[in-house]
C-alpha cells in the first residue's frame, strides 16, 4: 500500500475520512495534549490579538479577572522509537529541496541545444567532405559546451554549499525534548513547535497554542493573520506572526500544501527573466531568417552553381553556420554561474538565479531599519519613571513583562538583560505570576500582561509599546518622548490599564530608552546608492522621527523630513507621490510596507525589499527583489530571492554591482553575436541573388568569429560594469546590431564583386576570398572596437590584440596556408582596405545617431 493511500484511510481521531492518518501514539505517551487544548473557560481573544492563559496553576479566582484552571502537560512529541518506524515506513518530509539543477539537468541543458543539433550534422558533413580547418567550428563548440557545463557545476556546488549553511532547523519535541532538526528529516506525527517568524513546513493540527497568529496570506491571499486554537489546521507555506505553540504533522513530503511550490521557489534557475527570455526571442527570429536563407543558400551553391561539389558543400556549410549566435546562450549562462560563484564567496545566497538580474535593474531600494541600518540587538539607556512612579517597582514590572513572554523580540530581549525578574525566595514564593499575556504584533506595535503580584492575590495589568499607540495625541510625556526620538533613540512606554485590550484608559508609568546599535557599515552602503542613482527609502514600524534620526546619522539624503505612515493617504497615486518625496517613514504597518511597494512600482520603480522580520514578509513577497538578512526569520528567508547570510548590508552593493556586470555586458556581446548573424544571413541572401560562389569557407569564419567575437566576448562578459541596467533588452540589442550587420555585408560584398572583376585564372576564387575576407574583418574589428568602449589599457590591448593576431595569419606562411589566406598583389588589398574604412566611418556616424535618437 503506498503512503498517500495509507494516509486517506484513516482521519485524525481514528476514524473513517479523507484527512491524514494520525499515528498512533505509543501507550504512555502524551501526544496530542497541549496547553490549551479542550473547551475551557480561559479569556477570549479580544480584536487586538490574542490573549493566553499562564500555564501555571493554583490562584484564587480574582472576581473581576477570573483565573483559567490548570492546563494540561505539554505533549512530550514522539519517542525515537517512533521515528524510526515512521522513517522505516516512508513517512518522512522528503521533498527534494535543492538550490540547483541537478548535474544531469546541467549536462543535458549545456550539449542538447537546438544549434548545438544543427552544428553537430553540419559538423560532421565537414569531417567528411573538407579539410580539418573547415572543421574547426565543430572543435569550438565543444569548447564552448565544456566550459558552459563547468562553470555551471561551479555554481551548482557553490549554492549547494549555502543553501546548507542557510537552510532552516525546525524544533521538534522527540522524547519531551526539544531539538532542531533538517525539514528533511521531520516525520508524520512529529510535534513541529512554532516561534514567532517560523515558517510552517508541513501540514499539520495545532495542539498547543501561546496566543498563536498565523499569516497564510502567501497561501491564500488574505492579510489578516489567523487566530489559530487547538484543533485548528495549519498549511505549510504560513507563517507565525505573534505568539507560539506546536502542532502535530499530518501531511508531510509531496503530500503537503505547499510542498511544490516551495521546492519551485527554492531551485537553480535560468528562466523567467528579460535577458533570458529577450534571447529566446531573438533566437527564435534567428531560427526564422535562417531556415529559408539556408535552403536558398545550398540550392544556389549545389544547383545552379557548377562547381566542385566538395568545395560547393564547404562554402554552403561556411554560410550557414556563423548564422548561428551559439555562443551567446553559452556567454550567459557562465556569466550568471560566475557571477553566483563570486556572490559566493561572499557568503550570499541567490535562491533565483534572475534576482542577479533584477536588482542590476533596481532604482529604489526600500529598507527596514531594525536589523538593516541597525544591529539586532539593543541596549537599555535609561528607565525614566513618570508620575511619581517607584524606580523600584517599575524595573520589577519590567522584569516581570520579559520574564511572561517566552519569545521576546529584539527591544523585550534587552529589557530582560537589564532588569532580570528578581529569583524566587527560598519557600519559593516573592515572584510574579502571569495570569494572562499579550504578545507583540507588528500591527499592534504592544504587547501586555496581568500579573498576580507576590502572590498576594493582587492583580495589575500591564502594556509596553510604542507611546504614540498607547497614548493619546494630547499626552504630555509625548513631548518629552519627542526629544529623545530626535537624538535617534527608541523609546517604549509602560503604560498601567484596567485590561490587555484597554489601551484608551492606558495611564503612562514609565519610559524605556533603548539605543540601536547602528552597523557600521551602513553609512558606506547607503553612499553607494546615493552614487548609483539609487533611491533609499527607510520604511520602519518604529517612530518616524526616531527613525529619522538614525537615518541622518548614516548620511541618508533626506532623513530630516520625515514621514508619519498613519497620515499617509490610502489613495495608491497619493501614496506613490508621497513616497516619491520621502526618504523616511515610521509607524509603517506591515500592509502599508506591501503597499508602498505596489505603489512605487506602480510609478515604473523596480523596488528592491530588504528586511529580517516577519512583519517585512509581505512586502518582501511583492518587491521585485526581496533581500533577506542570514539571521532574519524563516519566513523571509523563505519568500526572499537573495539571503545575506553574513548579516552584512554591506554586502548589498555587491550584488547589484555583480547583476548590472552581468546585464550590461551580455548586451554588449550580444550585439557582437547578432551583427554576425545580421552580416552572415545578408551575405548568403546577396550570393543567391547574384548567383555567384559563397565568398567564404568555415575556416575563414572560424577565424573572424574567434578574434572579433569569441575571445574579445569572453572577457568583455566577465569585465567590471557599473551601468545600471536598462529594460528593452532585445530592441536596444537590435538597434545597433542590425545596422552594423548591414553595413558589414554591404562593405564585404562590395569588395568580393570588385575582386571577382579584378582577379581572373584558376586561383582567382581564394585571392577574392581573401580580400573579402580582409574587409569583413576590419569592418567587425571596428564594431568590436566601439562596444568596448569606454576605453580602458585593458580594453585597448584587447582590440589591438585581435587586429594583431589576424595580422600574423596574414604574413605568417604556414597559416596562410592553413587557413587559406593570401592577398594577391597591391591593389585589391589597398581597396578592401579602404573599403573597410569607408564602411566604419558610416559604422561610425550610424551608431551615433542611433545613441543620440536614444539614448537609452
Amino acid at each position: 500500500m503506498t503512503q498517500s493511500a495509507r494516509m486517506d484511510t484513516d482521519g485524525p481521531d481514528g476514524s473513517r475520512g479523507t484527512g491524514p492518518r494520525r499515528p498512533d501514539p505509543e501507550p504512555g505517551s502524551d501526544e496530542g495534549t497541549g496547553s490549551g487544548s479542550g473547551p475551557g473557560p480561559g479569556p477570549r481573544p479580544d480584536a487586538a490579538g490574542a490573549r493566553r492563559p499562564a500555564i501555571d496553576a493554583g490562584a484564587e479566582l480574582d472576581p473581576v479577572h477570573p483565573v483559567p484552571p490548570p492546563a494540561p502537560a505539554p505533549a512530550v512529541g514522539l519517542t525515537s522509537a517512533q521515528v524510526a518506524e515512521r522513517v522505516a515506513r516512508g513517512e518522512v518530509n522528503d521533498v527534494p529541496v535543492r538550490s540547483s539543477r541537478s548535474t544531469v539537468d546541467i549536462v543535458r541543458g549545456n550539449v542538447f541545444t537546438r544549434f548545438n543539433a544543427i552544428i553537430g550534422v553540419l559538423w560532421v558533413i565537414m569531417l567528411i567532405v573538407a579539410p580539418i580547418q573547415d572543421s574547426l567550428f565543430g572543435f569550438v563548440i565543444i569548447a564552448n559546451t565544456g566550459i558552459g557545463i563547468i562553470q555551471e557545476l561551479r555554481a551548482k556546488k557553490t549554492l549547494d554549499g549555502l543553501a546548507v549553511i542557510g537552510e532552516a532547523k525546525p524544533t521538534v519535541r522527540r522524547d519531551g525534548r526539544p531539538t532542531a532538526v533538517s525539514t528533511s528529516e521531520i516525520v508524520l506525527g512529529d510535534l513541529v513547535e512554532l516561534g514567532p517568524g517560523d515558517k510552517v513546513v508541513v501540514d499539520g493540527r495545532v495542539v498547543e497554542v501561546d496566543g498563536l497568529e498565523v499569516d497564510e496570506s502567501l497561501l491564500t491571499g488574505e492579510a489578516d493573520p489567523v487566530l489559530k486554537r487547538p484543533g485548528d489546521q495549519v498549511m505549510s507555506g504560513s507563517f507565525v506572526v505573534a505568539g507560539g505553540g506546536a502542532f502535530t504533522a499530518t501531511k508531510v513530503g509531496r503530500e503537503a500544501y505547499a510542498a511544490q511550490l516551495a521546492e519551485e521557489a527554492s531551485r537553480f534557475t535560468l528562466v523567467h527573466s528579460e535577458l533570458r527570455s529577450g534571447i529566446s526571442t531573438i533566437l527564435k527570429y534567428v531560427t526564422w531568417m535562417m531556415v529559408p536563407t539556408a535552403i536558398g543558400l545550398i540550392v544556389s551553391q549545389l544547383v545552379v552553381k557548377n562547381a566542385d561539389l566538395k568545395d560547393s558543400i564547404a562554402r554552403t556549410v561556411g554560410g550557414i553556420v556563423p548564422m548561428i549566435p551559439e555562443g551567446l546562450v553559452l556567454l550567459t549562462s557562465v556569466a550568471f554561474a560566475i557571477g553566483v560563484i563570486r556572490l559566493g564567496r561572499k557568503q550570499c545566497l541567490v535562491q533565483e538565479l534572475p534576482a542577479i538580474e533584477g536588482l542590476a535593474r533596481v532604482d529604489v531600494v526600500c529598507l527596514d531599519k531594525t536589523g538593516t541600518l541597525t544591529e539586532g540587538g539593543m541596549d537599555v539607556t535609561e528607565v525614566r519613571p513618570l508620575g511619581g512612579a517607584d524606580d523600584a517597582y517599575v524595573r520589577r514590572v519590567l522584569g516581570a513583562i520579559g520574564a511572561s513572554d517566552p519569545r521576546p523580540n529584539a527591544s523585550l530581549k534587552a529589557i530582560v538583560e537589564a532588569h532580570p525578574e528578581p529569583a524566587p525566595d527560598a519557600d519559593g514564593t516573592g515572584r510574579w505570576r502571569t495570569l494572562e499575556a499579550l504578545p507583540f504584533s507588528s500591527a499592534r506595535k504592544y504587547s501586555g500582561a496581568r500579573f498576580e503580584e507576590d502572590g498576594a492575590g493582587r492583580t495589575s495589568t500591564w502594556l509596553l509599546g510604542a507611546p504614540d499607540v498607547l497614548l493619546p495625541a494630547d499626552d504630555p510625556a509625548l513631548t518629552e518622548i519627542e526629544h529623545l526620538n530626535e537624538q535617534g533613540l527608541r523609546v517604549l512606554l509602560l503604560a498601567r490599564a484596567d485590561a490587555l485590550e484597554d489601551v484608551a484608559g492606558a495611564r503612562a508609568t514609565a519610559l524605556v530608552v533603548l539605543e540601536q546599535r547602528l552597523r557600521p557599515d551602513a553609512s558606506d552602503t547607503l553612499a553607494y546608492f546615493a552614487d548609483q542613482d539609487v533611491a533609499a527609502k527607510v520604511i520602519s514600524g518604529d517612530n518616524a522621527v526616531s527613525v529619522g534620526a538614525v537615518a541622518a546619522k548614516l548620511g541618508l539624503p533626506g532623513a530630516e523630513h520625515t514621514v508619519d505612515a498613519r497620515t499617509m493617504p490610502a489613495d495608491r497615486d497619493e501614496m506613490a507621490q508621497a513616497l516619491d518625496d520621502g526618504a523616511v517613514f515610521g509607524r509603517v504597518t506591515p500592509q502599508q510596507k506591501r503597499d508602498m511597494v505596489g505603489a512605487l512600482q506602480s510609478r515604473g520603480h523596480t523596488v528592491a525589499m530588504t528586511g529580517d522580520g516577519v512583519n517585512d514578509v509581505l512586502a518582501l513577497k511583492d518587491a521585485d527583489i526581496g533581500v533577506s538578512m542570514g539571521s532574519g526569520s524563516e519566513a523571509t528567508r523563505a519568500v526572499a530571492q537573495i539571503v545575506l547570510l553574513n548579516n552584512s548590508f554591506a554586502t548589498l552593493p555587491s550584488v547589484v554591482a555583480e547583476g548590472r556586470r552581468v546585464i550590461g555586458n551580455i548586451t554588449r556581446v550580444a550585439t557582437l553575436f547578432l551583427t554576425k548573424t545580421v552580416y552572415s544571413v545578408l551575405l548568403a541572401i546577396l550570393v543567391v541573388i547574384s548567383q555567384v560562389e559563397y565568398p567564404f569557407l568555415p575556416r575563414h569564419l572560424t577565424l573572424l568569429a574567434t578574434l572579433t567575437i569569441g575571445v574579445p566576448a569572453f572577457f568583455l562578459a566577465l569585465a567590471p560594469n557599473k551601468e545600471r541596467a536598462k529594460p528593452h533588452f532585445v530592441q536596444r540589442v537590435m538597434r545597433y546590431a542590425i545596422p552594423s550587420g548591414v553595413i558589414a555585408a554591404a562593405a564585404t560584398f562590395t569588395t568580393y564583386l570588385l575582386a571577382r572583376s579584378y582577379y581572373t585564372g584558376p586561383d582567382a576564387l581564394d585571392a577574392e576570398t581573401s580580400a573579402a575576407t580582409l574587409t569583413l574583418f576590419l569592418v567587425a574589428l571596428w564594431v568590436l572596437a566601439i562596444i568596448a568602449r569606454p576605453y580602458t589599457w585593458w580594453r585597448l590591448l584587447l582590440v589591438v590584440t585581435m587586429g594583431a593576431g589576424f595580422l600574423i595569419v596574414l604574413v605568417v606562411p604556414w597559416l596562410q596556408e592553413f587557413f587559406a589566406l593570401k592577398l594577391v598583389g597591391t591593389t585589391m588589398p589597398w581597396t578592401a582596405v579602404g573599403v573597410a574604412v569607408a564602411a566604419s566611418a558610416v559604422l561610425e556616424l550610424t551608431w551615433r545617431a542611433v545613441s543620440h535618437r536614444d539614448p537609452s
